[in-house]
């Protein structure tokens, strides 16, 4: 079991429809399924903002750099991504994040709760 000191794990997802609760109770028996959905935190980024998401932005990069072309083998295509992740982690690669507070809340203003005085 990956984490067994924490007490809450927050999972960030998008908003993908297998992205649910109910998923846990229809992989594991329902004890079982409880158990871990009581130890987790749900945090969804907004519909239609993967651009939000630094993993999804990650695998895009994935996409265009490794994954580009026909790879005729599952085991060639390990040895791919395997040697792209190498060479990422070896460049120090980072994700250039511009998107700040103010920007957030023009871009994703309807998204804000609103309030009438």
């Amino acid at each position: 079991e990956m984490y067994p000191t924490a007490k809450k794990i927050t999972w960030v997802m998008d908003n993908f429809k297998t992205h649910t609760i109910g998923a846990f109770y229809e992989t594991f028996e329902a004890v079982e399924a409880k158990r871990l959905v009581d130890r987790f935190e749900f945090v969804f980024t907004p519909k239609h903002g993967s651009w939000l998401n630094m993993a999804e932005i990650e695998l895009h990069v994935l996409k265009a750099q490794c994954l580009n072309r026909h790879i005729p083998a599952m085991d060639k295509m390990e040895k791919e991504v395997d040697a792209w992740q190498k060479h990422r982690n070896k460049m120090d690669a980072k994700i250039n994040w511009q998107f700040t507070t103010k920007d957030a809340r023009i871009k994703l203003k309807k998204l804000y709760p609103s309030f009438e005085n």
